[in-house]
């Protein structure tokens, strides 16, 4: 394995885990805040971050002309559908079944590339999709999810799913022209833009009541350094690796993360059917994936990379 793509693949696992823990933090903060307001201080923490401390080492790159409206496609998507849906999907349904359903972008994606990109779906590929979806059902079905999910939530996840698509189609327009740094600080600078009339209109009187509590500024923090910039980071520069297919293959991990982390720290129930459920979600996508005619091509294609 070539040694770019070794620190691809340490920088999207380091994304996966990034993410797996905003499931978490976002059920602490909103003990205080609403998700707008949450959203909307995230994007400000995360652009200020950002710019103080990549600006003086001259890692931001200057807009080049007719790429503004990328940029603005590209934070329209995510972070304003994306955080949206995701946001009050996590609000209302388990921090494990929110993991589950945001895994299934790369299931979705595979139709949007065979539309767009001309990409063959397979026999394998088919499988793989149903697979995945009885994952989730089983998921969702469960007798102890059900009590703690909505019909609202899980709408709004699936909002978030498709606004994830719609971002990487876009990004690969800039990530042949723009480093991953770049590319995440102005998706977030543009998206307190589009979050700001949000949170006047409808959170801003709940918000001076709720004041400053360091208990949900802490969660709130690490959501804007992990979970909005280097996860980001990390994700866009593994594309730029090892290509959109393999790079979104890695979000598979992350209701596994996130329901081992949930157990622990928000003692939410795993048990058989949610860890059976998880297993068909993942292995499900994982056959969603392939596009060898043999699954031992694909396993050479994992071990050798040859992008």
């Amino acid at each position: 394995m070539k040694k770019g793509n070794l620190i691809a693949y340490i920088a999207v696992f380091l994304a996966m885990l990034f993410w797996s823990y905003t499931f978490i933090w976002y059920k602490i903060v909103y003990e205080f805040y609403n998700p707008i307001t949450v959203v909307f201080f995230r994007l400000i923490i995360s652009s200020i971050f950002l710019f103080v401390l990549m600006f003086p080492l001259k890692r931001i790159q200057k807009i080049q002309k007719g790429d503004l409206k990328y940029f603005i496609w590209v934070a329209v998507f995510n972070p304003f559908f994306y955080f949206i849906g995701e946001s009050y999907g996590i609000k209302y349904v388990s921090s494990t079944l929110a993991a589950v359903i945001i895994a299934t972008i790369p299931l979705f994606t595979s139709f949007t590339s065979s539309y767009f990109l001309k990409e063959r779906i397979t026999k394998m590929n088919s499988l793989g999709i149903i697979v995945s979806i009885i994952g989730v059902g089983l998921v969702l079905l469960n007798k102890q999810e059900s009590a703690e999910a909505s019909l609202f939530g899980v709408v709004m996840l699936f909002v978030a799913v498709a606004a994830a698509i719609g971002y990487t189609l876009v990004l690969k327009k800039l990530t042949s022209k723009y480093n991953s740094i770049s590319i995440v600080t102005y998706h977030n600078f543009i998206g307190i833009f589009l979050f700001a009339p949000l949170f006047f209109i409808f959170d801003f009187p709940e918000f001076k009541q709720s004041g400053f509590s360091v208990e949900a500024w802490i969660p709130l923090m690490e959501l804007a350094i992990f979970g909005s910039s280097f996860a980001f980071i990390f994700f866009t520069f593994s594309i730029q690796k090892i290509g959109v297919g393999k790079a979104n293959a890695f979000t598979n991990l992350i209701p596994v993360i996130t329901a081992i982390i949930a157990y622990f720290v928000l003692d939410e129930i795993l048990n058989i059917n949610k860890i059976a459920g998880i297993s068909l979600v993942i292995g499900g996508l994982f056959l969603s994936q392939i596009k060898t005619h043999g699954l031992r091509g694909k396993l050479r294609s994992y071990i050798r990379p040859s992008e």
